[in-house]
């Protein structure tokens, strides 16, 4: 399968993963990273917090959720300076939000926040586009990203509770595939020592793994800064950090093979993991 950027759009990624993996980490410094190579990029948060973008915009910006509201949700009053807000080297920034909790669906805003950003043709006017999905919840308008993503990027760590969810998050990408363009990317690495359960993982079920980003405390303070790791003072363990996160950036810009897995049903993770 062709996995080159089509001349004239945007080529789209939908970050999925455990809940506290690193994504929106992940996602920032991926989107950075696109920038740095020249491409236009735009960040969207999917996820209630809406602190997936704020080591970009150094700050939580409104989201479209706040902005609806703020219309009485006459969408049509809306201009994109409204919810798009510029970030660390032109990056463009967008949070979806959420409702008050207890009430309303949070997949709801993410599908009204697509649906906003195809009417002021937002998804085509970039060269990428980063969808920073919440949690390993692969369900409604969580999965919405999934219907206008090319690639699907699965972020784990190299334990049975991460590799559990990105077992579930690669069957709930497959199902969609039937449907959509959509295909799994690859997998990430993140906050891990070594990468042999994963490897392995990913070996059974027809996978790859793009890269493998360690357990590093420039990292953690990176986010504590609110800085993507481009921005942190020099050392060297940053400036392997920097050199991962550019070259997964080459190499989804120069177009990684799609994969078609084949997850694991539930029990048989158990007894593949040595938790039987």
């Amino acid at each position: 399968m062709d996995t080159r950027i089509p001349e004239g759009k945007a080529r789209i990624f939908a970050v999925y993963g455990k809940g506290g993996i690193g994504k929106s980490t992940t996602s920032s410094n991926l989107s950075a990273a696109f920038s740095k190579l020249g491409k236009r990029v735009i960040q969207i948060g999917c996820d209630p917090k809406h602190d997936s973008t704020f080591t970009l915009t150094k700050r939580m910006i409104p989201t479209v959720i706040d902005v609806l509201e703020s219309v009485n949700f006459h969408e049509e009053e809306l201009r994109p300076e409204d919810f798009v807000f510029e970030g660390y080297n032109g990056v463009q920034c967008v949070e979806a939000g959420g409702p008050p909790a207890g009430t309303g669906c949070g997949g709801y805003v993410v599908g009204q926040t697509v649906k906003l950003l195809k009417q002021h043709h937002l998804l085509e006017d970039a060269d990428v586009v980063v969808f920073d999905v919440l949690g390993d919840v692969v369900c409604g308008g969580f999965a919405a990203p999934l219907q206008h993503a090319h690639q699907a990027l699965i972020v784990t760590a190299n334990d049975f509770d991460s590799i559990f969810a990105l077992n579930r998050i690669a069957a709930a990408i497959e199902v969609k595939a039937k449907h959509y363009p959509v295909r799994i990317g690859g997998v990430i690495a993140n906050r891990s020592v070594e990468t042999d359960e994963i490897d392995r993982f990913t070996d059974a079920v027809g996978l790859q793994r793009l890269a493998h980003f360690p357990l590093l405390d420039v990292i953690r303070r990176s986010r504590l800064k609110k800085s993507t790791v481009f921005e942190m003072d020099p050392e060297p363990e940053l400036e392997a950090a920097q050199q991962e996160y550019l070259r997964l950036a080459q190499s989804l810009l120069d177009g990684v093979e799609s994969q078609r897995a084949t997850p694991m049903k539930d029990r048989d993770i158990f007894d593949f993991l040595g938790f039987a």
